[in-house]
């Protein structure tokens, strides 16, 4: 692991690095032993270092803002009702709450008879953005969502999951119930993908 300092990039002693590691850990555990015990603190800092990561994976994933704020508010509550039964086993709790969002995208996906993607709202612009910088932006979002359409779901869940959701490798194996390795192909062939399709449109 290396860091970065104002005399340029040096390498961490990997103690040091395993004390920040080790440290990490002992905070989320304590978090996640707290919110199991429904603390109201813990229970908010659980939802507001999540909630956006979520929000954004859902987003990319189904191309409707609206919808997305409610299904990931729905990630929440399902994760409140079920926090009790989570075995803490040294993975990220935010592994398990993708697990839940990534289920209930696949059953929204699944019950929605015709796929209509919704244009990402302007609104996201900042509001004293000109018209031109805002159609700008929504050409390059629609453009985004055009091109994802063409990737197979398994790579719209890794691009989603990487880069909309902000997971490591290892994360998105744990969510997608898969290797490494195979999540690192599956990003590199959409990456690929993405690359055509936005070259062309």
């Amino acid at each position: 692991m290396h860091r970065v300092t104002p005399y340029g990039v040096e390498k961490v002693p990997s103690n040091e690095w395993l004390a920040v590691w080790s440290c990490q850990v002992q905070d989320e555990e304590s978090l996640v032993r707290r919110a199991k015990e429904r603390d109201e603190a813990a229970l908010t800092q659980l939802y507001e270092e999540n909630f956006d990561k979520i929000y954004r994976y859902v987003a990319l994933r189904i191309g409707d803002r609206i919808e997305a704020e409610d299904m990931t508010q729905q990630v929440f509550l399902n994760a409140l009702q079920s926090i009790s039964s989570f075995k803490w086993k040294g993975i990220p709790v935010s592994a398990w709450l993708f697990r839940i969002a990534h289920n209930q995208v696949v059953d929204y996906l699944r019950k929605k008879v015709k796929q209509a993607t919704v244009p990402l709202d302007e609104s996201q612009v900042s509001s004293d953005s000109n018209p031109q910088l805002m159609a700008e932006h929504r050409l390059d979002i629609d453009q985004l969502l055009s091109a994802t359409k063409r990737l197979t779901k398994a790579q719209r869940e890794v691009i989603a999951l990487r880069f909309a959701g902000e997971l490591s490798i290892a994360q998105v194996a744990k969510v997608m119930d898969k290797s490494q390795g195979a999540v690192k192909a599956l990003q590199h062939s959409a990456i690929v993908a993405l690359r055509k399709a936005l070259s062309v449109a």
